[in-house]
């Protein structure tokens, strides 16, 4: 009969457990101090963001409010374009004869 194939001669492996265990509760330590870090992490960058958002709702808010009294100002600016406007018409009809009555009756 021939041999098969491989040593028969195999080293036994001995089982170290207490090794192991020492070397996956080293891991799990550093895992957790890792995981430590990252959650303060986390945590100042959640409170830095909730400072920027407010920054950007007053900043928002600011803008708004510049914005609606720029519109009010330029209302009255026109306003103010037409009367000057207006007067300007009126001054030139009365220097042309016009009686007052007359550009009334045209208004109208």
């Amino acid at each position: 009969m021939p041999r098969t194939k491989g040593s028969k001669n195999k080293p036994k492996v001995i089982k170290d457990y207490a090794t192991q265990i020492a070397e996956k509760q080293e891991t799990i330590a550093s895992l957790n101090t890792e995981i430590a870090s990252i959650t303060a992490n986390i945590d100042t960058l959640k409170a830095d963001l909730k400072e920027k958002k407010t920054a950007l709702k007053k900043a928002e808010k600011e803008v708004a409010s510049l914005e609606a009294k720029k519109a009010k100002a330029d209302a009255k600016a026109a306003e103010e374009a037409k009367k000057t406007e207006a007067e300007a018409v009126l001054k030139k009809l009365l220097a042309s004869g016009i009686s007052a009555d007359e550009i009334l009756e045209k208004l109208k």
